[in-house]
């Protein structure tokens, strides 16, 4: 295909360039102010994380509060432990294109799994927490790619061969109600 070839087009667009998925299981170890006897509950809230390219990889990296609620004194006391804990996840892309034509990238990364807690328990020693936790992140990496259009000499419609009747009717038919909370739903 030559680049002076009057049926081609070349399209400058953005494209998902890059994409990688990857599952994490982490065990943290909590320092409670007093023995534990046994653990009550576990809960993990307040995530946030932010990622970058860097290299042929996504670096997510975030933070998450542990809160473990615990009983001491021989089950006759509770007391509600927290722990901030930070992590920094490398996805690598396993789909690439090469060919972006920018340095300018967009990264988006998604929690497909929010840090869930797994299993909680004391250690061997009894004087420590364990807390296994699980995550998963998918990235995509953003950039504007080329794109070669080969024009079809017969596929163009004249403006008079369009149906606008057949539009009109379908549209007639969206609820004009659905389609703005659905978008206002879906931005963040």
């Amino acid at each position: 295909m030559s680049f002076l070839d009057k049926q081609v087009r070349q399209i400058i667009t953005k494209a998902v360039i890059g994409k990688g998925k990857k599952f994490t299981e982490a065990t943290h170890t909590i320092s409670p102010n007093h023995s534990p006897s046994s653990i009550l509950g576990c809960w993990i809230i307040n995530h946030q994380y932010k990622a970058r390219k860097k290299g042929d990889c996504v670096e997510v990296s975030g933070a998450y509060d542990i809160n473990v609620w615990y009983s001491f004194n021989d089950n006759t006391k509770t007391e509600v432990v927290t722990d901030k804990v930070t992590y920094t996840d490398s996805i690598p892309l396993l789909v690439k294109d090469e060919n972006c034509v920018t340095d300018d990238l967009e990264v988006i990364a998604r929690a497909t799994q929010q840090p869930n807690c797994l299993e909680c328990s004391i250690n061997e020693a009894g004087n420590r927490i364990l807390v296994d936790v699980e995550r998963e992140f998918i990235v995509e990496v953003i950039g504007e790619t080329k794109v070669f259009v080969k024009l079809d000499p017969d596929g163009f419609v004249e403006e008079d061969d369009f149906d606008f009747d057949v539009l009109e009717a379908e549209l007639s038919e969206v609820d004009p109600d659905i389609s703005s909370s659905s978008s206002s739903s879906s931005k963040k």
